[in-house]
């Protein structure tokens, strides 16, 4: 049986595509199809909405699947979260229009309700905002337990009108004023939020990618085993892309001087070179600190090249990770 691996269509899919190949993933595409090939054949890729992933993944649909956090806490899938990938970063937010002169949701909610008014809420996320709401101390203030109105086109559920919260197909950032009092939505940047004069209250939450996997599946010893080399190998890309990899030639009588100051990611390793009392040092060290380390290696050391590593699979903190799953 082959692990079924769900990866995102949609704004996901070009970064989730790149960072497969990136992980030895040979994948082909077909732009008409939604079953990407994978080079591993034991692994068999399907193309979902995120949304749907999460559901789909808990109730052991698919075994593996990489979707948005955001996502997974909207669904309440119970899933495995295995690794947040970083990549996709949004913000989940509470915006209303600029024409209004609160600067926060509790305020806002007081104004409207103070003028009998029923507060108007439009998304795509109806477990948060419901939840959101009604964690509000002015909610909470004036209508205690009782839960916000939830509108679908199907069903409805909860019985507040005075907060009703209804769902958005779309365009959410359009319904304010006229159809919405505040949205709940992501943004990226905050700029199509801007466009659409609206300003935001609050931030409800971050999200981003994440690798998610079915309970079940993880207690089958094949399956588990296939998780756990998709797990290496996206980690191995994602603690990539913060190192590089250094290597220079030190003479002996700076090698411990250089030794001590290199933040290598284990230990360096050493070599001597052909010449006596030369040595060749290299090790992988975190982006932010190579500026920091440059000047000691200008005053000790000759020959530096700086690579870009693909991968760095961190075997020990995989195993670790299995054992505690």
């Amino acid at each position: 049986m082959k692990v079924r691996f769900a990866i995102p269509k949609g704004s996901l899919e070009k970064a989730t595509l790149e960072l497969l190949e990136q992980a030895w993933f040979g994948v082909s595409v077909d732009e008409r199809s939604y079953r990407p090939i994978l080079s591993d054949p034991e692994i068999e890729a399907k193309m979902l909405r995120p949304q749907e992933i999460p559901l789909f993944v808990a109730e052991g649909v698919q075994d593996v699947g990489i979707t948005g956090l955001d996502w997974v806490k909207e669904s309440g899938a119970d899933v495995e979260k295995l690794l947040d990938l970083q990549y996709g970063y949004v913000k989940l937010v509470v915006a209303t229009s600029k024409q209004n002169r609160q600067t926060s949701f509790t305020e806002l909610c007081r104004s409207i309700w103070d003028e009998g008014r029923a507060l108007r809420v439009s998304t795509e996320y109806l477990n948060i905002s419901e939840e959101y709401v009604l964690s509000n101390v002015a909610y909470r203030e004036r209508f205690g337990v009782s839960r916000p109105l939830v509108i679908t086109p199907w069903w409805r559920r909860g019985e507040n009108r005075l907060a009703t919260i209804y769902l958005s197909f779309g365009a959410t950032e359009a319904k304010p004023p006229e159809d919405a009092d505040v949205i709940i939505d992501v943004t990226q940047t905050g700029r199509s939020l801007e466009q659409n004069n609206l300003k935001i209250l609050d931030v409800v939450m971050e999200s981003s990618a994440t690798l998610i996997a079915n309970k079940n599946a993880l207690l089958d010893k094949r399956r588990r085993e296939k998780i756990f080399d998709i797990l290496t190998l996206l980690k191995g890309v994602v603690d990539a892309r913060e190192r590089i990899h250094i290597f220079v030639n030190v003479k002996r009588e700076n090698l411990e001087k250089l030794v001590k100051e290199l933040p290598a990611l284990k230990k360096p390793t050493i070599s001597p070179l052909s010449e006596e009392g030369w040595f060749s040092v290299n090790t992988v060290i975190e982006k932010s600190q190579f500026l920091k380390i440059l000047p000691t290696l200008r005053r000790l050391a000759q020959g530096l090249v700086v690579h870009y590593p693909r991968q760095i699979l961190p075997l020990e903190d995989i195993a670790k990770g299995e054992q505690s799953c």
